[in-house]
């Protein structure tokens, strides 16, 4: 079987599916080490910054990542090949990696908000390539192996930063610093590595004629504009995920913000006993592609989802409940175990069930706004945490159970939304690859 696409059978070859996960791979350890643990304590604990400069930095970068994800999405699909975009803004975003302990807090954190918005642009390109790796009856175990080889990447992340960091408190300030600096280095060194596969063996057959230029993007703003005219009539079920999955992202990205505190300030948990939480938490939501990705496949992407909302909805309630009554530790410890395999399951269902719901010739524009909800999800979601657990006084535990009421309120947006296959107009098969 040649590499890239097998052509005569039409299919994917194992090479083209085996680069697209390992890409998953890669970009994780990046998530892990610099969006969600080390950078953060770079700023905080070695560079004398604050939370806040942390999180206005965050802000800034999600903020210009929802603004022009379907910009991105929508030139994307005026090109010949996505594969380009995907290579630029990784690259970008390797380089920056590369750079980030170097110059001091104020360049670090300019450049931290640039390698992010690379990072979060790279997804969205790094998710239109599902229907290129997989057919209509593997798609589920496909995206389903890719999400947990991802969820993969966080160990590797998190033994990388063991490994250098180690017990770095306690070493002189300098020596710290240079830890760091040479843990962002080998991260963006790894990422590379991982990704590299991606760029050789995943190969595009051309989207259209037209070649990239200038010229594209007035073009992509014009198919954005027809899209919000056009969009709700024409595709009422797509928006309707969208929103659904607006609710339900925003339940999830908060409670994977918020456990630390909520494990050590409701349950009692140690600093240690966090990190158990969080790597058995790994483990099952590695667990959780592999059953949930095979059910993709045989029940359909809607109601494998359906089953993972329920389940989210009762871990919810299960981690509420530990916090109300003060049970002990031993009780809560199944609630992220559970919580990884809905993790699993999400990330395994809601790619597929989106895809089936997205017009073939606008993949890259509807990923855009796929990509733009997730992000608009982790700015409302910390707010609505702040008002019920500081601002009003009730408590996390309180906060918790408006998380479950977010996972409620997307299950019943999305029960009229079917995951049929769809017989596209013309207009929606414009750009669109030939079949294989």
């Amino acid at each position: 079987m040649g590499k890239g696409q097998d052509k005569e059978r039409g299919k994917p070859s194992r090479w083209a599916v085996a680069s697209w996960v390992v890409y998953d791979l890669a970009n994780t350890i990046f998530s892990m080490n610099i969006t969600s643990l080390y950078f953060s304590l770079w700023v905080v604990n070695l560079m004398g910054g604050t939370d806040a400069d942390y999180g206005f930095a965050n802000s800034i970068s999600m903020g210009i990542v929802f603004l022009f994800s379907p910009l991105l999405g929508a030139l994307s699909d005026q090109s010949p090949r996505r594969m380009p975009f995907l290579v630029v803004s990784t690259v970008l975003c390797i380089a920056l990696t590369f750079l980030l302990g170097k110059y001091g807090l104020m360049a670090g954190l300019v450049l931290y908000v640039v390698a992010n918005i690379c990072y979060q642009a790279g997804l969205q390109f790094y998710d239109s390539f599902l229907p290129l790796v997989s057919t209509e009856s593997n798609r589920g175990r496909i995206g389903g192996i890719g999400v947990s080889v991802g969820y993969g990447g966080s160990f590797i992340g998190l033994i990388l930063g063991i490994l250098i960091i180690g017990t770095a408190e306690k070493l002189p300030h300098a020596v710290q610093l240079a830890r760091y600096d040479l843990l962002f280095q080998l991260t963006a060194v790894v990422f590379l590595l991982f990704a590299l596969p991606c760029f050789i063996f995943l190969r595009e057959k051309p989207l259209t004629d037209r070649r990239f230029s200038w010229d594209s993007i007035p073009r992509a703003v014009r198919q954005i504009r027809e899209t919000v005219r056009f969009g709700v009539n024409h595709h009422p079920d797509l928006i309707r995920f969208l929103v659904g999955r607006a609710c339900y992202t925003d339940a999830i990205n908060t409670v994977i913000m918020f456990m630390g505190i909520y494990v050590t300030n409701e349950v009692g948990f140690t600093g240690k006993q966090v990190s158990y939480v969080m790597m058995a938490a790994i483990a099952f939501a590695i667990a959780g592609g592999l059953i949930w990705g095979p059910m993709v496949d045989r029940i359909g992407p809607k109601r494998t989802l359906d089953l993972v909302l329920f389940l989210w909805m009762f871990t919810f309630l299960w981690i509420a409940a530990v916090g109300f009554f003060h049970l002990p530790g031993a009780v809560f410890f199944p609630a992220p175990c559970l919580a990884g395999i809905a993790m699993g399951g999400t990330w395994a269902a809601d790619r597929p069930y989106m895809l089936r719901l997205t017009p073939p010739g606008r993949i890259g524009e509807y990923y855009g706004l796929y990509n733009m909800v997730g992000r608009f999800s982790a700015v409302t979601g910390p707010l609505l945490w702040a008002l019920v657990a500081d601002k009003l006084g009730m408590g996390r535990p309180a906060a918790i159970l408006t998380l479950l009421g977010a996972v409620v309120l997307s299950w019943l947006i999305l029960r009229p939304v079917s995951d049929r296959r769809r017989h596209w107009n013309p207009r929606d098969m414009v750009g669109a690859r030939e079949p294989g």
